[in-house]
C-alpha cells in the first residue's frame, strides 16, 4: 500500500512539473490541477486524503490572480461555488445553476437588460446566451459569517444575442449561506 502512495505522489509530480504549476511570481490557479489547493495530502498512514474543492472539475472556467494558499476555508469555498457556477454557465446546465442562485435573483446585463432568474436561464437553456469559456481574474473575496461576496474580472468568451465576442466586466457577485451552502443572492 506505502508502495503505491509514494508511486501516485511521484507521479503527480511529475505531472505538476511538466504541466506549468502555479509559480510565486505567475500568481495564477490552474484549475486543471488540483494540488495547488489544500487538503491534498498524504496522512502519516499512507493515505491519501480527499480534497475538499476540486477545481479541475471546470474544464472551461480559469482563475487567474488568486492565491489559494492564503485564502480561509469560507473563501475557498465562495471561488469554489463561483467557479462552479461559471462552469454550469459553459455547460448550460439549468440544473445546477438553480441549485447555486437563489429564485429572487435578477440579472442586469452589460446593455442595461433587467432579467428574472427564469428569464436569464432561459435565454441560455435556448442558446440566446452561449459562454464558452469563463476567466475569473484578480477574485478579491470577503467572507463573513453567512455573508460572502467575490469581485473579479469576468472574462467571457460567449455569443450574445447573436453578437460573438471575449467581453470583460468588473463586478461583485454575492453569497448567502442557507442550509450550510453558499447561495447568490442580489447584493
Amino acid at each position: 500500500m506505502k508502495k503505491s502512495v509514494l508511486i501516485f505522489i511521484f507521479a503527480m509530480l511529475l505531472l505538476l512539473s511538466s504541466c506549468g504549476k502555479k509559480t510565486p511570481s505567475d500568481n495564477s490557479v490552474n484549475t486543471s490541477q488540483t494540488t495547488d489547493f489544500p487538503d491534498n495530502a498524504v496522512s502519516e498512514k499512507g493515505e491519501e486524503t480527499v480534497m475538499k474543492y476540486d477545481f479541475s472539475a471546470f474544464a472551461n472556467v480559469t482563475i487567474t490572480g488568486a492565491d489559494p494558499d492564503a485564502m480561509s476555508d469560507d473563501e475557498l469555498s465562495v471561488l469554489y461555488v463561483q467557479a462552479r457556477y461559471c462552469q454550469a454557465m459553459t455547460d448550460a446546465n439549468i440544473d445546477v445553476m438553480r441549485e447555486i442562485v437563489s429564485e429572487d435573483m435578477t440579472f442586469t446585463h452589460m446593455s442595461g437588460l433587467k432579467q428574472t432568474r427564469e428569464e436569464y436561464f432561459a435565454d441560455i437553456a435556448d442558446g440566446s446566451l452561449t459562454y464558452f469559456t469563463i476567466g475569473i481574474e484578480n477574485p478579491v473575496i470577503h467572507a463573513d459569517g453567512d455573508k460572502a461576496s467575490v469581485t473579479f474580472t469576468s472574462v467571457l468568451n460567449a455569443n450574445a444575442y447573436g453578437a460573438h465576442g471575449t467581453y470583460r466586466m468588473k463586478g461583485t457577485h454575492h453569497y448567502e449561506k442557507r442550509g450550510g451552502e453558499w447561495i447568490a443572492v442580489n447584493g
